[in-house]
């Protein structure tokens, strides 16, 4: 595996065109900082006796019905991700990118803000960042989450303070998570559809760490940089949609073993790389 992956690496950074390091990742990265899966049966909160699928849930149509009990959810995952911290795959991509600089891309699904929060800058966070807010009525302003709404315990509701905080000022609507959800499609002001594809299709190696390829903007970027020539390497703890697309292409790489392990090794060979370049 090593030796692959220094050929695919060296190879890649000499290149004058389609020569970008892109690495996408998805939950499994944020595991070992605490954080469930969306998907995963510890990984929806269920508030009282209601037991919701993702797919019903995580809905524009169930938000509009029901505001408070999803901004309730909402703001019990953002006291889980404030209360997490990044874990070594998370400096590891740091490291990686203060090697390769601008050539170094970073396409997250996760909405956890860890990557961000480890350092990284060159990052599209395709998913949405629920620390920022919209309104649901169409207002086009994007705004931070007000600062005083702090995140909450399984338990609590939100306050008379948050309700008013969480409403529009221009038209009254509520004001929502600028976060997508599985009945709203990609676009490039929340979600980078555009500019991710470019990357995509200039991407000499495409590394795909934590995810299983269950929504399509993912696929379609694994898509379009094997169709531009580039390298996938599929480095997940078990097979997935991204194995069954990429496994009878010649250029492909599947990995199964832990990330930090892999991004460590990863980085170890571009640091050579470059040194010796």
């Amino acid at each position: 595996m090593k030796e692959q992956l220094e050929q695919i690496i060296k190879e890649v950074y000499q290149k004058k065109n389609r020569n970008l390091f892109t690495f996408l990742t998805g939950a499994g990265i944020s595991a070992e900082s605490g954080i469930p899966t969306y998907r995963g049966t510890d990984g929806i909160w269920v508030k009282g006796t209601k037991f919701h699928k993702p797919e019903e849930f995580g809905t524009f149509e169930y938000f509009k019905e029901n505001p408070e009990e999803v901004w309730q959810y909402s703001l019990f995952r953002k006291k889980m991700f404030e209360n997490a911290q990044p874990n070594q795959s998370h400096f590891e991509l740091v490291e990686i990118e203060n090697l390769l600089q601008d050539r170094f891309h970073l396409i997250t699904q996760n909405i956890d803000n860890l990557h961000r929060r480890a350092g990284t800058n060159q990052l599209y966070e395709i998913h949405g960042k629920p620390r920022e807010i919209k309104c649901s009525n169409g207002c086009k302003e994007i705004l931070d989450l007000p600062i005083e709404i702090e995140g909450k315990n399984q338990d609590e509701d939100l306050t008379q303070k948050d309700i008013e905080l969480l409403k529009c000022q221009e038209c009254g609507a509520w004001m929502r998570p600028n976060i997508l959800w599985f009945d709203e499609r990609y676009n490039e002001k929340t979600n980078k559809v555009f500019s991710s594809l470019k990357i995509a299709k200039n991407s000499g190696v495409l590394f795909i760490i934590g995810t299983s390829g269950a929504t399509n903007l993912p696929m379609t970027i694994t898509e379009t940089t094997l169709k531009y020539g580039g390298t996938i390497i599929d480095i997940n703890t078990e097979d997935n949609f991204f194995t069954a697309k990429i496994k009878d292409k010649k250029n492909k790489l599947i990995i199964r073993e832990t990330a930090s392990d892999v991004l460590e090794m990863i980085k170890n060979i571009i640091k050579e790389t470059v040194v010796n370049s």
